[in-house]
């Protein structure tokens, strides 16, 4: 029997969770040592009078690795570097008229997920203030204060800083990445911390607020800073640095937990990957299903940018779609034999639990190019095998021209306009080109 592979979380969760633990040592003076987290999506939006939170999906009970007063020490080490290096770059600075500081840290667990994320450490640092004079006064209603120009706590423009109700802003520290290019779900030069994790943190900081205003005669702003300590050294084994991401990881998740070889985390690096190289005048798609096959494409396409090219792994049909939908001028596929076999054969997903090779149907094509082969490839259990076969065969490189011809086709029903093709041997060799 085989063994249920074990679900993780988010680093949206793990920022959420270390959040509420920080603004609970600030309001009870009590640090947890573990805490419920609402997960995302959340029901319908406020009630119009703001009295009631939207319900959140279920929760997570998140252990705190640590919790203090002040704040993060990567943090401060950041504050501290930018009063005499205005160009540090690695924090938002913080808020003028501080009344209190806490931190809290999580260990982002990813489960059985091959997340380059799990085991990081994962910081939230809440710091209290004053209101700046530009809110209005809580007694003039949140139906007014809604109706006020979008700004930050420091009056910035919203360029540079996301505001939320109830004044909690979400910052970003050292180790999370800012964005230097569009395409992304967060204005350049921003943390880059996704609108779902920026809304769960903001629910879960509104609704622990609510239970500890009995207590409190005044409003005071909350700023939320996100920190990863690892997270420059851990970015590299991300896609960030070709999505334009500097300095650090993302801060991601749109259902607060990770499910093992996650099918929506593939998905929507390929959408990202595709929204970033077109927003950023790509004008050719590079679609490939693995790192050694991009870099063979790489090599073959020497002056196309990096951001042009897109690893979509085993998902044809999706990557294809969604790449036939943007405006870019040419479409390229490039991949190696097994993945071309599938493709052909109409597979919308290649991967090979799901999707099984017809080598009676490869035999057919080669036989109808005359190989002598034929009957071997029936026999061949992998794809590999197979395309050895049709390399010593004088009418091989027939046969794979209409393997390649059938794929083609296919690729062009998925993206519903003509696709280039490329593939390659494994030993880095390009055995056609179409």
């Amino acid at each position: 029997m085989t063994e249920k592979l074990r679900e993780g979380f988010t680093t949206g969760s793990a920022a959420t969770g270390a959040a509420l633990a920080a603004l609970q040592l600030l309001r009870t003076g009590t640090a947890p040592v573990a805490i419920p987290v609402p997960l995302p999506p959340f029901d319908a939006g406020q009630d119009k009078n703001g009295d009631a939170l939207p319900e959140p999906r279920g929760w997570l009970h998140l252990n705190i690795e640590s919790c203090a007063t002040g704040p993060a020490p990567e943090l401060d080490a950041a504050w501290g570097a930018a009063e005499t290096d205005a160009a540090s770059g690695l924090a938002d600075p913080p808020p003028p008229d501080i009344i209190a500081i806490a931190h809290a840290s999580i260990i982002k667990d990813g489960g059985d997920d091959p997340d380059a994320t799990s085991g990081a450490r994962v910081t939230a640092t809440v710091v209290e203030s004053m209101l700046p004079p530009m809110h209005l006064p809580a007694n003039q209603g949140e139906d007014a204060a809604r109706q006020a120009p979008a700004h930050d706590a420091e009056g910035v423009s919203p360029d540079t800083a996301v505001a939320y109700p109830d004044h909690i802003i979400i910052k970003g520290g050292p180790g999370v990445g800012r964005v230097t290019l569009p395409g992304l779900p967060v204005p350049i030069g921003q943390a880059a911390i996704n609108p779902v994790p920026r809304h769960q943190i903001t629910h879960a900081l509104q609704a622990q607020e609510q239970e500890y205003a009995a207590a409190r005669q005044s409003r005071t702003q909350l700023t939320v800073f996100i920190s990863v300590p690892d997270g420059a050294r851990l970015a590299h084994k991300t896609f960030n640095p070709r999505l334009g991401i500097e300095g650090g990881i993302s801060i991601l998740g749109t259902q607060g937990t990770v499910r093992p070889f996650s099918h929506d985390a593939w998905k929507a690096t390929i959408e990202q990957g595709l929204a970033v190289a077109r927003a950023t005048g790509c004008h050719c798609a590079c679609l490939t299903t693995g790192r050694r096959s991009e870099r063979l494409l790489m090599e073959r396409y020497p002056d196309l940018p990096e951001r042009c090219f897109v690893q979509v792994a085993d998902f044809a049909q999706f990557s294809l779609q969604a790449v036939g939908g943007m405006q870019f001028e040419r479409i390229i596929w490039g991949c190696f034999f097994g993945k071309l076999v599938k493709l052909a054969q109409g597979h919308a997903y290649t991967h090979a639990k799901d999707s099984t090779l017809d080598m009676q149907a490869l035999a057919q094509l080669a036989s109808e190019a005359g190989a002598a082969c034929t009957d071997a490839i029936i026999r061949c259990v992998t794809a590999a095998h197979a395309l050895e076969l049709l390399l010593a065969d004088n009418a091989g490189a027939e046969t794979i021209k209409r393997v390649a011809q059938q794929a083609a086709r296919t690729a062009q029903l998925f993206a519903g306009r003509p696709v280039s093709l490329h593939l390659f041997h494994t030993d880095g060799r390009e055995l056609l080109a179409l």
